[in-house]
């Protein structure tokens, strides 16, 4: 065989070379000839064309000439401006307007050199619908579409719940639905144990019951102690007529009133509505504290652990997060910050502008306000102490789950999967996801069984529809930096901000997708993100689970997947589970070991899961009209055959004589009926 020709291998190499993405200072210095010098954002972008950072400017051309120069950057910035392959920028009126839009980027393209704000839950609010006569309380979540008055943000379901149960017991108000009260004939149980006043059958007049209601506005709205001192009054003035029985409602309203109060663990003396920041630094990682407080009360806090490189200071992260939380949140009147950072008075501008009102930030040094900042830095730094014991412990645990199963290094993503039924009806998957956090609940999947030819309770078949599902759409996912799914706007009345992210998609040039450059391997801290793709699946079953999970991943061609069966063992008993993985025999954990414990854990939390989502659709299912399901079919003629024939089964039962009968149901129309429920039959 002749050697190799030298000239030709040089040639190839200089062509391959040639045609491999410029990435560095060069690419980004390209840029300067034609940008401004006004405030805008700018989005910078590797070889795969994935947006690695977001960033501000008050001038955009200053600020890329810093990035195009040689030394004098840190690490993370360093590695940031050898990755850039491409740029992209949007200007905007004010700086302002600019950290708007960085904030609304950040959350949207999640890039890797950005401080990221992982948990984003939308928080609840009480909310009293205005919409009806007799308006009702109810736990509210999402966007403000429904007609009342809005109180939040709460810190959690459970925050609200306890006080919608208290204001119930002061105020009396009514939680039930609008169908419910309209069906009702007579008080129900909540008026009996003096939870609601019963305006739903004339237990208390419209005029009373809107006094009541006005009465629990005034409370929320920080009016408290004019509220107590009423009520106070009427005891009194009930006492002295000797209308004993009116003065103890008066006192049971006092006695609720002082419960709600109570919750409020942390003194908040002038502090009518705020919210506190508090950030705490440890071991790498950073959790900000977040206290909430309205009308003068604490209305609960919760713990965040942003993603940021460990190149970041405390404030760094503190102003990045801060700017986030309120993308997508209403804005209180001040807000109360452990740590001093650079752009506050810009901050406090921008949140003005988004809420349409002042805004004040503030970093207390002494006073009251100072006491509740530290409160919160002190819940920082125990809930950050709590993170990473629980950390370490869950480290450990995934280490020696990749011991017992022979796995070459600790899993980052387990994925559990079971399923759930009643002889095949309603039948559901469930799918649960633990990392080295923990659970992450906010990857969990449900997977409603579609296929009508399985036969009923044939498990092994809905394993194999829910895995091919699963491992179908893996192979189809998009890195989140390069979502381009629409981004609302700020606000009703768009700055040139939201008018921008209103048209970024529009901005955005395909790329083709090339190898990242040679040399640049991301450090420890920048590889964090939680993959997509399992690394262990644990499936619910034994042997035969096993086999249909090894027969969809070999038919997908997917492979470097991790299988194992957790099989129940004799009578069932925890403890004594059997594990099948393939080419080695069945084997058992010690009965105390840890890490079956975990496992148990695990495949428990999937089983509640699934067992949830079934019992969800079984309900659901359990109130559906069959009649909604026949074309034609509305409102009307829906509410005429139930009023003929006094339920949905009776219509099934009747032949097509008696639906003429019924105003509306033509001859077409009963046999449409008919065979719609005798098909159904046969």
């Amino acid at each position: 065989m002749a050697p190799a020709d030298p000239q030709t291998a040089d040639t190839a190499a200089e062509a391959l070379a040639a045609s491999a993405p410029r990435t560095g200072p060069d690419v980004i210095a390209a840029y300067l000839k034609s940008l401004p010098g006004s405030p805008g954002v700018y989005r910078m972008i590797d070889a795969e064309a994935n947006v690695i950072y977001v960033g501000k400017a008050r001038s955009l051309k200053a600020r890329v000439s810093n990035y195009a120069r040689l030394g004098g950057h840190t690490n993370r910035i360093a590695r940031m401006i050898a990755a850039t392959a491409s740029m992209e920028f949007v200007t905007v009126r004010t700086e302002a307007e600019a950290l708007l839009l960085e904030a609304n980027l950040i959350k949207r393209f999640r890039p890797r050199f950005n401080v990221l704000l992982r948990d984003d839950k939308s928080f609840p609010f009480i909310l009293i619908r205005r919409d009806h006569g007799a308006p009702q309380i109810l736990k509210h979540r999402g966007a403000r579409g429904d007609k009342g008055d809005y109180f939040g943000p709460f810190a959690s379901a459970g925050a609200v719940n306890r006080t919608i149960n208290m204001l119930q017991r002061a105020f009396l108000l009514r939680s039930c639905s609008d169908s419910v009260y309209e069906g009702r004939t007579r008080p129900c149980l909540l008026h009996q144990i003096k939870r609601c006043s019963a305006p739903c059958t004339g237990e208390i007049s419209a005029e009373d019951y809107g006094k009541l209601v006005d009465e629990a506005t005034m409370f929320l709205r920080g009016e408290s102690q004019s509220v107590r001192q009423m009520y106070q009054q009427l005891m009194e003035d009930a006492a002295e007529k000797l209308e004993f029985e009116r003065a103890a409602t008066y006192r049971n309203r006092l006695w609720a009133l002082a419960h709600v109060q109570a919750d409020q663990a942390i003194n908040s003396d002038g502090v009518e509505e705020a919210d506190i920041f508090a950030a705490y630094q440890d071991g790498g990682q950073t959790c900000i504290q977040v206290f909430f407080f309205r009308a003068g009360q604490n209305w609960g806090n919760r713990a965040y652990y942003p993603k940021a490189d460990r190149s970041f200071e405390t404030p760094e992260v503190l102003e990045s997060f801060i700017a986030q939380f309120y993308d997508d949140k209403p804005v209180p009147r001040l807000i109360l910050a452990s740590h001093e950072f650079e752009t506050r008075e810009l901050m406090a501008e921008a949140l003005s502008i988004k809420a349409e009102r002042k805004v004040e930030i503030r970093v207390p040094q002494r006073g009251a306000k100072s006491g509740l900042v530290e409160h919160a830095l002190q819940n920082a730094r125990e809930a950050m102490g709590r993170k990473l014991a629980e950390s370490g412990s869950q480290r450990t645990l995934l280490a020696g789950l990749a011991e017992r199963l022979g796995l070459p290094r600790p899993p980052r993503r387990i994925e559990v999967y079971d399923n759930s039924h009643i002889s095949g009806t309603n039948a559901v998957g469930g799918m649960i996801v633990a990392g080295p956090d923990g659970l992450m609940k906010g990857q969990y999947r449900k997977f409603n069984i579609k296929s009508v030819a399985l036969p009923p309770g044939d498990d092994y078949a809905m394993m194999r529809e829910v895995l091919e599902r699963r491992f179908k759409r893996l192979e189809g996912v998009r890195p989140s930096g390069s979502d381009t799914s629409t981004v609302a706007a700020q606000n009703d009345a768009p700055t040139s901000a939201a008018l921008a992210v209103q048209s970024i998609d529009d901005e955005l040039q395909p790329s083709t997708r090339v190898s990242a450059p040679e040399g640049l391997t991301p450090n420890d801290e920048l590889d964090d993100t939680f993959p997509d793709r399992p690394d262990l699946v644990l499936i619910d079953g034994g042997a035969g689970q096993l086999k249909v999970a090894q027969d969809v991943l070999a038919e997908l061609g997917i492979s470097g997947i991790a299988l194992a069966g957790v099989a129940k063992g004799p009578d069932r008993d925890a403890g004594r589970e059997h594990f099948h993985m393939a080419g080695r025999p069945f084997f058992m954990l010690e009965p105390r070991d840890p890490v079956l414990y975990f496992v148990q854990r695990l495949r428990d939390e999937a089983h509640r899961f699934a067992i949830g989502t079934h019992r969800a659709k079984r309900s659901k299912a359990i109130g559906v009209n069959p009649l909604a399901e026949i074309p034609g079919i509305g409102p009307k003629r829906r509410r005429a055959l139930m009023n003929h024939f006094g339920s949905a089964k009776a219509v099934s039962r009747a032949g097509i004589e008696d639906m003429l009968a019924v105003e509306g149901i033509s001859a077409e129309m009963a046999q449409k009926i008919y065979d719609f429920f005798n098909e159904r039959k046969g």
